[in-house]
């Protein structure tokens, strides 16, 4: 069983550019985060015997690109949270044994499609048969899709699904690299182009060039490197069905259920030991269902508990502090820079920093709430 706070983040870095980069392929923003990140650590890449990413790049690309051999390789591809799950299948590798020095890379030039691979319909999938012939055009058109069941069921009106994009503006409005940082109101976010009912464009995520990298070894390891360490106390993942209409619940994600509480039980932390969470937010309703299956409110209660403002600067659990996948960056897969805020947070070297924090809750989604995977980091080792 791996311990709590024996592996820990020694690495962390985004690639050096956000948002537009049409000078760099996707192997380049790869190699570009991996490189600020072993630049940080001072490690080169023959100290590295480990490997992690998600297509369309694969593990070989990534290590023979850099000049790795590695012992142990991962490339695991369930959507935007891979990253969590890369993160939690190194940390056991570790502990295992495999490896000892493990990268994770992220790159995709999701605006500027340079090299970008198109992803396939894949007719002969479950997709392909049961849910493309309605006609469906990408995630704005399938995401949204269970937040109408959530609204008549709880109550949640347009008005409160609009103010979680207002409250991450905020952080945005802190964070230098956000690529959205000008404050908006409820009325702007209603007043947008309509995308895909219920959601406006200000409730869609953003579309970005950009990547990151992570470098994970054992914890009695972490005074031999410059960077302050990020622990990780605990670990889930969990999947469900990759149709969203086969969803077992609408108003709730059997991932998110399974994932979030694995890892925070992982953990041996009470949910208000948690000084800040991460919710991967595609799209606005995510944050909603984040909060209540990961038990930080009753069902049907995340809409008021956002609205009263406990997720802004200055609220009692600060969500989404870089202004997330609706304001920051959003290259396609989002769960890497979701996982760099956690670190940066517990490094105490965010943008927009919660004093005092410890306790940092990284939760992920993965294709149409098919997927999901979650990390507890602290910057206190057990």
């Amino acid at each position: 069983m791996l311990g709590r706070g024996e592996i820990a983040i020694v690495g962390a870095a985004e690639t050096t550019q956000l948002g537009a980069i049409p000078g760099m392929s996707q192997i380049m923003l790869h190699a570009d985060a991996a490189l600020n990140a072993m630049a940080e650590t001072g490690l080169k890449p023959a100290d590295i015997d480990g490997v992690a990413c998600v297509g369309p790049m694969m593990p070989q690309q990534i290590a023979h690109y850099l000049g790795i051999t590695p012992k142990w390789v991962d490339g695991t591809g369930v959507g935007g949270c891979s990253f969590m799950l890369h993160v939690r299948h190194a940390a056991a590798a570790i502990h295992a044994g495999y490896a000892n020095t493990i990268l994770i890379t992220h790159g995709e030039s999701g605006k500027s499609r340079i090299n970008a691979t198109p992803r396939p319909a894949e007719p002969e999938g479950l997709n392909g048969q049961f849910e493309m012939p309605y006609g469906p055009f990408g995630p704005p058109t399938l995401f949204p899709i269970p937040v109408l069941r959530y609204m008549k069921k709880y109550g949640v009106t347009h008005e409160d699904l609009a103010t979680v994009a207002v409250v991450q503006r905020e952080w945005a409005g802190k964070n230098p690299r956000a690529m959205f940082r000008d404050p908006i109101t409820v009325d702007d976010v209603l007043n947008s182009r309509m995308i895909a009912y219920p959601f406006r464009i200000l409730q869609c995520c953003l579309v970005t060039d950009g990547g990151g990298a992570l470098i994970l070894t054992k914890a009695d390891r972490a005074k031999d490197f410059p960077t302050k360490p990020v622990y990780i106390l605990g670990t889930g993942e969990s999947v469900e069905s990759n149709m969203v209409s086969q969803m077992e619940d609408f108003t709730s994600s059997r991932a998110f259920r399974v994932a979030g509480p694995t890892a925070i039980e992982a953990a041996g932390i009470d949910r208000k030991d948690v000084d800040h969470m991460m919710i991967y937010d595609a799209f606005a309703h995510l944050p909603l269902y984040g909060l209540e299956d990961l038990g930080f409110c009753k069902p049907g209660e995340a809409a008021g508990f956002i609205r009263e403002g406990n997720t802004r600067p200055g609220g009692k659990l600060p969500l989404n502090t870089t202004g997330g996948g609706l304001s920051y960056t959003h290259t396609g897969m989002y769960g890497m820079f979701a996982l760099q805020e956690s670190v940066r947070q517990m490094r105490g070297a965010a943008p927009a920093q919660v004093p005092g924090a410890k306790v940092s809750v990284c939760h992920g989604v993965g294709g149409m709430f098919s997927a999901s995977g979650t990390i507890v980091f602290s910057n206190e080792r057990p």
